[in-house]
């Protein structure tokens, strides 16, 4: 016979690891994100977009898609018209959160749905937009990533691409089609412009015809050029990068990966960072936080990053004054 104090032990034994074993097993509950996106499906993979920096972030955070999460993207392909029935296709497939990347989508996910938690990424001030009641406590059912705080940066980028090009008068703005990110931008541009006494060119681009933007922008005989923070001249950027130095333009951009990929000068924050930071939001949210009480995130930290090969691609030479400032030179 098996003594009682054998019996109790076995017993305990057995419960401890049944309870490291239940502990080493994913949960049984599968996680459904929808992501919302105004741009077009990636033809191929790419390091620094939200296809890949988001579930490569959310896999290190336990959540590895085909065992306890799932990803639902869904593209506009360029047509924003198209997503407020994007987001509510997000809605009747129930999914856990919902990830809005610009202004056209967080509204369209806010129309869709008052309970199913929102988190946006943007360039946007979601306060004046109404997204939040407030950056500390936004409330409801929406909380967000942002690029840039207490506005977008615009006006100090102007004044670096200005001293990049001292004899700049004259800078062409390339913004998109969908002017939700150019709403907080172009105020900050033209209010830095005038001191300055810089004259600004607006050019936006039609039907992802960047070849045909990039006569109009030549028309207006610009020094250099602002390329506006946006996710699609992230996914574009490559096309741009390619035609500003066909036509010798000296330009800034918000995103350190636009310059490693041959774009002049950058500053802003970490694209990748902001979107890990989404996946920490994610995370949270999963874990129980309200979004209505999670503050709106924004960076804190910034860098200038020039690239020297394309400087010397366009015939520009980089003042001291600049160049002793960059965080980093790309050779």
């Amino acid at each position: 016979m098996i003594g009682r104090r054998t019996f109790i032990r076995a017993v305990g034994t057995t419960f401890a690891m049944a309870r490291l074993d239940a502990f080493a097993q994913p949960s049984a509950r599968v996680y459904r994100v929808g992501i919302l996106r105004p741009t077009w499906p990636l033809k191929s993979a790419d390091r620094v977009t939200g296809e890949f920096v988001i579930p490569a972030a959310l896999r290190k955070l336990g959540y590895v898609e085909g065992r306890n999460l799932t990803i639902a993207w869904r593209y506009a392909e360029g047509n924003v018209q198209r997503l407020p029935v994007l987001a509510r296709e997000l809605v009747q497939m129930q999914v856990d959160l919902i990830v809005a990347a610009g202004g056209a989508a967080v509204r369209a996910a806010e129309a869709a749905t008052a309970t199913i938690p929102i988190i946006f990424f943007g360039n946007f001030d979601p306060v004046a937009a109404g997204y939040v009641a407030s950056l500390s406590r936004p409330g409801r059912n929406v909380s967000g990533v942002l690029i840039a705080p207490e506005g977008t940066l615009a006006a100090k980028k102007l004044e670096l691409l200005s001293e990049m090009v001292p004899r700049a008068r004259r800078i062409a703005i390339l913004a998109p089609e969908d002017p939700t990110s150019s709403t907080v931008q172009l105020p900050e541009l033209q209010q830095a412009a005038g001191p300055l006494g810089i004259e600004l060119a607006l050019v936006r681009v039609h039907n992802n015809n960047y070849a045909d933007a990039f006569v109009r922008i030549v028309a207006t005989h610009p020094d250099a050029l602002f390329v506006l923070a946006d996710t699609y001249f992230v996914f574009d950027r490559r096309s741009i990068i390619d035609l500003t130095i066909r036509y010798r333009l000296p330009a800034i951009w918000e995103w350190r990966e636009q310059v490693e990929d041959g774009g002049l000068m950058s500053y802003g924050s970490s694209l990748s960072e902001r979107y890990q930071r989404i996946a920490e939001y994610i995370d949270r949210v999963f874990k129980g936080a309200n979004p209505g009480e999670l503050s709106v995130d924004q960076p804190t930290t910034f860098e200038l990053v020039i690239n020297l090969k394309t400087a010397k691609a366009i015939g520009l030479t980089i003042p001291q004054s600049v160049r002793v400032r960059a965080n980093d030179v790309i050779q």
